[in-house]
């Protein structure tokens, strides 16, 4: 079997992150973690990568409501083998139970920086002068 070129993950890994995101969503959603930075907010998992052996499980968390989102990590991760017993029901076809890792999901900031960008006054100085150029140049053209 060839290795394929590409440095992104394998339909498998997506597969399986997919699998493992809606069980721990499930999971965090039920409220079996007795912790109280993690009851008292809402976590949302954005996103689990696998990797190439499948034995590690990266969960990108976002915690809504919470005045401290490192410590809702921070949480998450001491919590993070009683989670993977919680999740192993779901995932019982697996051959190992992924061991998890949280992170903090900061691509809702990303999005939030580019939107902000995009929007300032500089910006659309420099797109309207863009508009005006392919105006003139349209009608030079015809």
């Amino acid at each position: 079997m060839s290795r394929s070129t590409t440095s992104g993950p394998s339909q498998r890994m997506l597969r399986v992150g997919e699998q493992v995101r809606h069980a721990l969503s499930e999971t965090l959603q039920r409220g079996e973690i007795i912790d109280p930075l993690v009851e008292n907010s809402v976590i949302s998992v954005s996103e689990v990568r696998m990797s190439p052996d499948l034995k590690i499980a990266t969960a990108f968390v976002s915690p809504l409501g919470a005045s401290d989102d490192n410590a809702v990590v921070e949480a998450l991760n001491k919590h993070a083998k009683f989670i993977r017993g919680r999740v192993s029901g779901a995932l019982r076809q697996m051959k190992y139970m992924p061991e998890f890792r949280f992170r903090l999901d900061t691509s809702f900031d990303n999005f939030a920086r580019i939107n902000d960008l995009l929007k300032s006054p500089e910006v659309a100085r420099d797109l309207s002068q863009d508009d005006d150029k392919d105006k003139d140049d349209k009608k030079d053209s015809e």
